[in-house]
């Protein structure tokens, strides 16, 4: 067992490290999110994170939907904040400001919605900093998202007021609509950092940290009392912002899961569950989360949660999940974050704890940290497409990859599938490039996979490693994305390719054809390289370029509005690296 965590303590920078100032972990990011920066750590001019140098992706394609320079997403572990509502279309919320000053007086929740009509992001601009909108009418931050049976999103955050924070919930009129009205809670009824969840009879849960106690309290608002939040309901304490909530969208069940700080110095940090099945009105009581042996055979290595641990989540079967990621505690000693262990919990299963992934790497770059409330692979998520078949995504460090500004290590986005509800699971697929000059953090993967075949995660692409909210570094315009992953690019439990064998051959179709207005275009390519799909008349002429630049093996989804179009005939040219293929297309009136 020894031999297991050499790794760790030779390598003292990434254990309990913020930086080079090794903070301890109980340190949380500002409620206000205003730094004390001093001349070392002040924000320069915005960094530019040029998209025309954009970063690499390994598997599926990419949407850019936004941006901000405040890149400290979350405290703890990440909070839902992108959702499907499968008849309307996918919910995206994030950390937003344009700001370079120290006080981010603009700082907000930022939204957008991808309508499934009209298959495009209902806010874009030609400057990502620019597309979204805000959700709430003053600065807010530190939110969480979730929507309504009737496809309208809700947003959660807390804002401020006489120096107190106060938790305020946001509903949108319709799916997409962009206009939301707000349920604020009473005077006195303080509390930050709120995480939030819908239930399946649009019941809005609320759990949220006391500002001077950071004890927990629990709120709700009934579906037919909007905007009435419910008075505090105390929970326990668990000592700082670890802690996170799940409603079940088929049931009145509600799970809030939190991790224990039991002191400086003691290292344990243990996992914690409460349940509702009535929609809040009564709850199980706390209960200690039995860890695994995850490390060795226990006796001389304890396994541990940290910060940015836990995430629960009912499935569509109403199954209670979470991920975790794992870490080792030597007795009598601190928490360790290499190696790091992604886990998944589903009592229902036997075991009911089965490993997804372990991370760590036999060389490390001199110098370098993970940087604040990070381990070395963290933050996942999970969600499932309409198959059953489930899918992680979590944020992992690249060991040589170092920001030479700041001297922090910057990470790429994971993932990893199961077809037999987590007790078995496929090999890890890097989703984006280790080689990249950005740092992709802070993912969260969609609750509901999209044409049940297509798994997206939405994370930040830190044009700069080392956050400016904790000083470490000045301040950048970060773009956030979508990725689009075909789940069949995920493998299966034991199957040792990273590539299906299915994706053998150049393969291109439209479907409907002939069509009125809108057709969607599937294609595959074999090999990764340049591609390009574009329609041309009878004459020759192109007339519309649908997919272009380089694509991994996989397969993808272009889809022609011709609404401008003249009715006719028409073909479609896809092209990858020196093979194409040519297809007729009819248009109709």
């Amino acid at each position: 067992m020894r031999n297991l965590l050499c790794l760790v303590l030779l390598v003292p920078v990434l254990a309990l490290a913020a930086g080079n100032d090794a903070l301890p972990f109980a340190t949380v990011a500002p409620k206000s999110g205003t730094i004390n920066a001093t001349p070392s750590s002040a924000p320069t001019p915005a960094h530019k994170g040029q998209l025309s140098v954009p970063p690499k992706v390994l598997v599926g394609t990419l949407d850019t939907i936004g941006g901000t320079t405040y890149d400290w997403q979350t405290n703890g572990p990440r909070l839902r904040e992108f959702v499907n509502s499968p008849k309307y279309g996918v919910h995206a919320l994030w950390m937003y400001s344009a700001s370079t000053a120290t006080t981010f007086s603009d700082r907000n929740m930022r939204y957008n919605f991808y309508d499934y009509n009209n298959h495009t992001w209902n806010w874009t601009d030609p400057d990502y900093m620019q597309a979204g909108v805000n959700v709430f009418s003053k600065r807010a931050g530190y939110g969480s998202l979730d929507a309504e049976t009737s496809g309208a999103a809700v947003v959660s955050c807390h804002d401020t007021a006489n120096g107190m924070f106060y938790p305020c919930i946001a509903r949108d009129a319709g799916p997409g609509y962009g206009i939301f009205d707000y349920a604020q809670a009473v005077a006195g009824d303080s509390g930050n950092w709120p995480a939030m969840a819908v239930g399946g009879n649009n019941d809005v849960h609320e759990l949220a940290i006391l500002q001077a106690t950071y004890a927990m309290s629990y709120r709700h608002i009934k579906a037919d009392s909007w905007p009435h939040l419910s008075t505090q309901e105390a929970m326990p304490n668990p000592g700082w912002i670890t802690y996170n909530l799940a409603a079940s969208k088929v049931s009145s069940k509600v799970a809030a899961v939190w991790v224990t700080n039991t002191g400086v110095g003691t290292g344990l940090e243990p996992a914690h569950v409460d349940f509702t099945t009535d929609a809040g009105m009564t709850w199980s009581g706390d209960s200690v989360l039995a860890l695994p042996v995850a490390y060795g055979d226990g006796s001389d290595t304890i396994t541990s949660c940290m910060t940015v641990s836990l995430f629960p989540w009912y499935d569509q079967q109403d199954r209670f999940h979470l991920v975790a990621n794992l870490e080792p505690v030597l007795p009598n000693d601190s928490l360790y974050i290499v190696p790091s262990q992604i886990w998944h919990y589903c009592p229902d299963n036997n075991p009911q704890w089965n490993r997804i992934h372990i991370a760590t790497a036999s060389n490390f770059a001199s110098g370098a940290s993970v940087g604040y409330n990070a381990a070395f692979a963290c933050r996942p998520t999970i969600g499932q497409d309409g198959h059953g078949d489930l899918f992680v995504s979590w944020e992992q460090f690249d060991s040589l990859n170092v920001e030479p500004t700041t001297s922090y290590l910057r990470a790429n986005i994971f993932a990893a599938r199961s077809n037999d509800n987590g007790e078995t699971w496929g090999a890890p697929v890097q989703l984006t490039d280790s080689g990249s000059t950005y740092s992709m953090r802070f993912p969260c993967v969609i609750d509901r996979a999209v044409d049940d075949t297509m798994m997206w995660v939405l994370y930040e692409e830190d044009s700069l490693a080392g956050f400016v909210v904790e000083g470490q570094g000045p301040a950048s315009r970060n773009p956030i994305v979508i990725q689009k992953v075909p789940i069949s690019m995920l493998p299966k439990a034991g199957v040792a390719e990273q590539r299906p064998a299915t994706l053998v051959r150049l393969d291109v179709a439209a479907k409907p054809n002939p069509f009125g207005g809108r057709t969607s275009i599937s294609y595959s390519v074999p090999r990764s390289g340049e591609v390009s799909l574009v329609v041309y008349d009878a004459a020759g002429r192109p007339v519309r370029n649908l997919a272009s630049g380089r694509r991994e093996p996989g397969r993808y989804t272009a889809t022609w509005d011709a609404h401008d179009a003249a009715a006719g005939v028409y073909f479609y040219t896809l092209k990858n690296g020196k093979a194409s293929m040519t297809r007729k297309l009819i248009l109709t009136r």
